[in-house]
């Protein structure tokens, strides 16, 4: 247990982010798991995320050192090698491919690292992102990838980056391409899909439409086949439009679902190639936009991974 008075700096701010200030090595989900089992309080009540903090406050947490710290008690852990794999950073931006089976962000289910805590650590440790220095910018995403699924998240590292990157996010000019393996063999073995696509909040699940229906959004997605086998195929996907497991649930609309993707896809397939997760990797982005701010040095370019954990050879 540890009881920490809230300063003035914090009055009116949210309680996640006063911890995650005090404590940077805490994982978001932590702070999450703590809060939904009460063992966070201010002033000796019981609360939740959403508080305000005011000056004076005393926050009382029951959260084992070892997360509290990120490290066992009196170890020191900032030698430690930085589990990321960094396409592209400079003063602005941090391109990261991320690994399957990791969260992009905190996820209250979860109790273990996020690729954002695994990034803003990194950019603490290299002295960029001082959590202590009132108004330093925290690392933020600027797009997510599903937990399952691999490949390049655009991470800003300053606020005016964050602003122009969503902005042409938005707008469509950044350009997001990936590589999945799927059952059999599209045909044409190019095209541009146009559908509706309808959320089910409560299954967490998407529906594609041939017509449009009430709630449903226009989706677009690009594929050219790259290389197809007896059984499986590598596709290249352009995500024209940015839906909610667009190109899994696109792909499989068409007959063509991704492998390992039991959620959309042939599980009894999956099974027979052993798949462990979907074969969708986010491999490459080209940052299309005519005027891009302080950002304009990236016109044109494109960044690309090839580090993708397909285990099937085609």
């Amino acid at each position: 247990m540890i009881t920490i008075t809230v300063p003035q700096d914090y009055h009116q701010k949210k309680l996640d982010r006063f911890l995650k200030d005090k404590f940077p090595n805490l994982p978001m989900s932590a702070i999450y798991k703590a809060l939904r089992k009460k063992d966070i309080r201010i002033n000796g009540v019981k609360i939740n995320e959403n508080i305000l903090l005011q000056t004076g406050d005393q926050l009382t947490i029951y959260i084992k050192d070892e997360i509290l710290y990120g490290s066992f008690a009196g170890e020191d852990r900032s030698k430690d090698p930085i589990p990321i794999q960094i396409v592209y950073e400079d003063q602005h931006l941090l391109l990261v491919n991320k690994q399957p089976g990791i969260s992009v962000h905190p996820d209250k289910n979860e109790g273990e690292d996020t690729l954002i805590d695994v990034a803003t650590r990194y950019l603490q440790q290299k002295g960029e992102y001082k959590p202590e220095k009132p108004g330093s910018f925290a690392p933020a995403l600027c797009h997510r990838l599903d937990h399952y699924t691999g490949g390049i998240v655009i991470i800003a590292k300053t606020p005016e980056a964050l602003k122009i990157m969503l902005e042409k996010i938005k707008n469509r000019e950044i350009k997001k391409y990936y590589q999945c393996i799927v059952k059999g063999c599209p045909s044409p073995r190019q095209g541009e899909l146009r559908h509706f696509l309808v959320k089910n909040e409560h299954k967490s699940q998407v529906y594609i439409t041939d017509i449009p229906i009430k709630g449903s959004l226009t989706i677009i997605t690009r594929y050219k086949v790259l290389s197809a086998g007896q059984d499986i195929s590598r596709v290249e996907v352009e995500l024209v439009t940015g839906r909610t497991h667009q190109i899994r649930a696109h792909m499989a609309y068409i007959g063509h679902p991704i492998l390992g993707d039991d959620k959309y896809g042939d599980r009894q397939f999956n099974r027979q190639f052993k798949a462990k997760y979907q074969a969708l990797w986010a491999y490459k982005i080209v940052f299309a936009f005519e005027d891009g701010g302080i950002l304009n040095y990236l016109k044109g370019r494109t960044f690309e991974t090839n580090d993708i954990k397909f285990n099937y050879k085609i």
